[in-house]
């Protein structure tokens, strides 16, 4: 289903059986952004979702290295997907969550805190990008890509993308990271949790012993089960 002109502004939507409107999850693959990763990171959730029962609503948004990607091109088509999602008939649009892994993550939450007129009821972050100057250390030329350039050329845009900057986000949030993780490192994870925490959000965090950056994204793993379960306690009212 598209929500826009451009052919990467797309969602593909998993209904589950059973009769709607269905409560559902919009997921947000990672990739630090880049063009060469897609959704079909997060087919595989999508499936898992859709036979929980909730209709999963798996986005493709434009990246950096495409026309419109990065900032705020890549962010805008975040809201556009949401906007859509909430549209749908199958949908109940009061009982939406945001999933995203990694960079994903990033967009999630900064989703979140941009959605006043339709909140989320809340979301659920894999191994995210939570703060993007700490990303930096992870890999610099991604987020400067993203963002279009360093803090000290594009501080404003540093402070408008990077969830930890937009605390409080004012809805309830799982942070889901595995511990083993050295792509995205669990202190990340760590750190933001207590700045939310302190900042007055009501956040969870959950550190899964042994598993890696892609885990958290991988329906038979002890990791994916856990973000699975908090997506079904956000979507039942029970953060």
């Amino acid at each position: 289903m598209r929500y826009g002109a451009h052919p990467d502004q797309l969602a593909v939507l998993h209904l589950p059986a059973g009769e709607p409107p269905f409560a559902a999850v919009a997921l947000l693959h990672g990739g630090f952004w880049r063009e060469r990763w897609d959704r079909t990171l997060m087919t595989p959730p999508a499936l898992d979702l859709a036979a929980r029962g909730l209709a999963a609503w798996n986005v493709e948004y434009r990246r950096t290295g495409q026309e419109g990607g990065g900032w705020p091109g890549t962010p805008a088509d975040v809201e556009a997907a949401l906007e859509r999602l909430a549209a749908v008939p199958e949908v109940d649009p009061t009982r939406i969550v945001a999933v995203g892994h990694s960079a994903g993550g990033q967009l999630a939450l900064w989703a979140a805190a941009q959605r006043t007129r339709r909140p989320l009821a809340g979301v659920v972050a894999l191994a995210a990008l939570c703060d993007l100057e700490r990303a930096r250390v992870l890999d610099a030329e991604a987020v400067e890509a993203f963002l279009g350039g360093p803090p000290e050329a594009v501080p404003e845009r540093y402070a408008e993308a990077s969830p930890r900057s937009l605390l409080p986000l004012g809805v309830p949030q799982v942070l889901v990271h595995g511990a083993a993780d050295e792509v995205v490192p669990a202190r990340l994870s760590e750190e933001y949790a207590e700045a939310a925490r302190a900042s007055g959000d009501e956040v969870e965090l959950v550190l899964v012993a042994g598993a890696d950056h892609f885990d958290v994204i991988d329906p038979g793993h002890e990791a994916w089960r856990t973000a699975a379960e908090r997506i079904e306690r956000l979507l039942a009212g029970r953060a």
